[in-house]
């Protein structure tokens, strides 16, 4: 029995990365040698074992034949007698197709180490074709290796699963899952840049794919095409570390412009309504997590009103506090504004442009805020008032106070 470490730990250690998760593979072993040593199994579809001391996932050498369409059709070998060279033969990428054994010794017959220094993402063998969920792992490489570009081949046979319907069985949380990963990424618009230039795209997210061709006005985007902006906006919430939640509503906040009738270009007049409805259906599809969603939802509604807020009175702003539930869920309205900012500075040329919007309104908000509403509430129900009419003594006095500092502002500047 030899145990070697693989995958992304190897690959990680030869480009000076730091290593976080080790992955094992056992050859020459059976589970009940492992089984008899400690090791605790977990594998549902191959046998792999944790680890009795380190809880680190050990796998048994295995080879894989293709039995039916989608990534799980699958029949899994594992036995003693399959080698370490077969065993890294059905993993994706030559770049984690890299074992080392205890004495540091690296097995790599399939030239991940030369791709490391060509900085090059490319297929083992043609095994890869096998499992659509490789195409997604690609382009979530690409977006985390910056400096690596997809070899022509790799790109070639991605397209050819994509046309033999490969992507179509794909499962909705694997998707997710994956777009979930590329979004989190160093630079997110390199894994739609991968996808849509395979085609998976379309297939995976029509909504998006129909962006690119469609223009803007040039005087608020300089950058005309609105897929443009989408990956500049992206690229933008990576830059500010924005959480997963404002990275997808970044993803989502024009969907309604690959809608827009041609007569209406390029205003795109109403496109945040369409937005909404389209990422809806998107949501639903990929089965996006509720905290996602919900403030996808709002910045695809209200981003245009968050941009324009300068404009509003106190009523407005209150207003719009309300629409976006800012009272109850502060934090996440904060995250709505990191969103709107990411638009807004997701433009050519006006990355570094200020975004006053934000700050402004988490002050309108502190303000509004400080109201006493039980106070309020109390005071109204003595004058014999309830339900709606306390709502709108509430809201009158959350108006004032926003009213209060503005006015305080205006005159300190």
């Amino acid at each position: 029995m030899k145990i070697y470490r693989v995958g992304g730990a190897v690959r990680d250690a030869l480009l000076g990365l730091p290593v976080r998760d080790h992955d094992w593979v056992v050859v020459g072993a059976t589970p009940e040698a492992l089984a008899a040593e400690g090791y605790l199994p977990v594998g549902k579809d191959f046998p792999v074992f944790l680890h009795p001391t380190t809880c680190e996932e050990y796998a048994l050498a295995r080879t894989e034949r293709k039995t039916a369409q989608g990534y799980h059709g699958f029949a899994v070998h594992a036995a003693p007698d399959v080698t370490l060279e077969e065993d890294l033969a059905r993993r994706d990428l030559t770049i984690n197709a890299i074992a080392q054994d205890a004495d540091g010794v690296l097995t790599d017959p399939y030239g991940g180490q030369r791709d490391i220094a060509a900085r090059v993402l490319r297929h083992v063998t043609s095994a890869f074709a096998e499992d659509p969920v490789r195409i997604l792992r690609v382009a979530r490489f690409a977006a985390r290796f910056t400096d690596f570009s997809v070899a022509p081949e790799t790109m070639q046979l991605m397209r050819d699963m994509v046309a033999a319907g490969e992507v179509d069985a794909l499962v909705p949380e694997r998707v997710w899952q994956e777009l979930a990963r590329g979004l989190m990424e160093r630079q997110p618009s390199r894994m739609f840049e991968v996808l849509r230039g395979c085609g998976a795209l379309k297939k995976l997210l029509p909504e998006v794919d129909r962006l690119w061709g469609v223009p803007q006005r040039a005087e608020y985007h300089p950058e005309v095409d609105t897929g443009v902006h989408l990956m500049m906006v992206l690229d933008m919430a990576a830059q500010l570390d924005a959480p997963l939640p404002v990275r997808f509503a970044c993803l989502g906040h024009d969907l309604g412009k690959g809608t827009t009738p041609v007569a209406d270009l390029p205003r795109h007049i109403g496109h945040e309504e369409r937005s909404a409805r389209l990422l809806k259906g998107l949501c639903q599809r990929l089965r996006v997590p509720t905290d996602c969603r919900e403030i996808a939802d709002v910045v695809a509604r209200e981003h245009g009103n968050i941009h324009r807020s300068a404009e509003f009175n106190a009523a407005a702003l209150v207003r719009l506090l309300e629409r976006c539930d800012a009272f109850r869920k502060p934090p996440r309205f904060a995250d709505i504004l990191l969103a709107c900012e990411c638009d807004a500075r997701g433009r050519l040329g006006l990355s570094e442009r200020p975004y006053p919007q934000r700050q402004r309104l988490l002050a309108a908000l502190a303000a509004a805020q400080s109201v006493p509403t039980h106070e309020v509430a109390a005071a109204a129900e003595a004058q014999g008032e309830s339900g709606a009419k306390i709502g709108e003594r509430v809201h009158a006095a959350r108006v004032a106070a926003v009213a209060a500092v503005a006015t305080l502002a205006a005159a300190q500047t």
